[in-house]
């Protein structure tokens, strides 16, 4: 498929240059490393070479290196992974040491558009095959559940913070639970801050495999070969024929879903205008039953 990509763009012109892996992984490398290998890219998140410690930088990265990735022809298969034991090794304080209430409008929507266009990237943007591997315990696993297959190392505790933490459970760790939990499932673990042990996760089916940390890359790669040997068998619109199950028309809705679902919708509460958003997801909310709510009334029409 590039060679007659290149080839249109050779005899016909005017097309604008596709990103190539040396260009992005080099625009990357404070917090990926990128490599490619017969089709196969992974992207391992890392912090200074060891485990990746999330940060707002390293959040408004992701985004914008998966929408690369899948513009890039020459990527057939993605793996998505952490950094030696640990998926992530905490959250920076120097992010987050400023309260969200005193946030300017403009970086609290930057924030939130980062986390909206993180899910959507991966959800609408990869039109290839994805495997997320989970190599061991951390915060913000959603992008890794996501994925068409995820595996986990034998000591991942999969779990939802946000509520305990005093924030909102509504955004992507709460949207993948939900999807793949089902709805009280999923309200459990928010609300409790309770995990589920890898044991429990294979069980409940979300995750595909569980194996020790160090065996966890090898088997992704040993996959990834697998749907690479599989002949094409979509219309050629898709890399080799293959597209990732999240992709499909069936699990559009889904998707939508998945990318455009707020905290507001989640938790039912009026709009606010972005300069006091921060105090909105500062402060407590009202669970949905707890609510008051108007009595119907009939619309009144003009006569």
């Amino acid at each position: 498929m590039p060679d007659a990509l290149d080839d249109r763009d050779r005899l016909l012109g005017g097309f604008v240059e596709r990103p190539p892996l040396k260009r992005y992984a080099a625009a990357y490398a404070e917090h990926f490393a990128i490599h490619r290998n017969s089709g196969v890219v992974e992207i391992r998140m890392h912090s200074k070479g060891g485990p990746a410690v999330f940060s707002r930088g390293l959040l408004n990265a992701w985004g914008r290196v998966l929408a690369e990735a899948g513009a890039d022809p020459d990527n057939e298969v993605l793996i998505i992974t952490g950094t030696g034991p640990q998926w992530m090794a905490g959250i920076d304080p120097r992010s987050f040491a400023e309260p969200l209430s005193q946030w300017p409008g403009d970086l609290l929507y930057e924030q939130y558009s980062d986390g909206a266009r993180l899910l959507e990237s991966l959800v609408l943007g990869i039109d290839v095959p994805t495997i997320g591997v989970l190599n061991g315990p951390g915060p913000r696993q959603e992008l890794a559940l996501i994925c068409d297959i995820t595996l986990g190392a034998d000591d991942v505790v999969i779990a939802d913070g946000n509520f305990a933490a005093g924030s909102v459970p509504g955004d992507g760790m709460y949207l993948a639970l939900e999807e793949l939990l089902g709805t009280k499932r999923a309200a459990r673990l928010a609300y409790t801050g309770e995990g589920i042990d890898a044991a429990t996760a294979l069980r409940w089916g979300v995750v595909n495999e569980v194996l020790p940390s160090d065996q966890l890359t090898h088997r992704a790669h040993r996959l990834a070969e697998t749907i690479m040997a599989t002949p094409p068998h979509l219309p050629p619109a898709h890399p080799r024929g293959r597209q990732p199950p999240m992709a499909t028309p069936d699990h559009r809705g889904t998707a939508q879903r998945i990318c455009t679902a707020t905290p507001r919708e989640q938790w039912h509460v009026e709009p606010v205008r972005w300069t006091r958003v921060g105090q909105a997801l500062a402060l407590p909310r009202t669970p949905r039953h707890k609510q008051r709510t108007k009595p119907y009334e009939e619309p009144r029409h003009r006569r």
